[in-house]
């Protein structure tokens, strides 16, 4: 019997959070014939939530996201996977 210990980042959990909501917003957006990117950068750059469909809850999913945060995961995602 092995007694590993799993480590728990509270941080890395809360990126994947992150990760799955734009996700659904990007898949939202798509299904609604917009462009993800466009508009979710749209939003990002001026908090204006009539950037983000309210198909599939979309809007209120990504409110809850902290834009800066997100900012500062996205350019470190960037940066670590070039």
């Amino acid at each position: 019997m092995t007694d590993k210990t799993i480590k728990f980042n509270i941080r890395d959990e809360h990126e994947n959070e992150m990760r799955r909501t734009i996700q659904v917003v990007y898949d939202a957006l798509k299904e609604k014939g917009y462009n993800p990117i466009s508009q979710i950068v749209g939003y990002i750059l001026s908090e204006d939530p009539t950037y983000i469909t309210t198909h599939n809850n979309a809007r209120s999913l990504l409110r809850r996201v902290d834009r800066d945060e997100l900012l500062q995961s996205l350019v470190k995602n960037y940066i670590e996977n070039k």
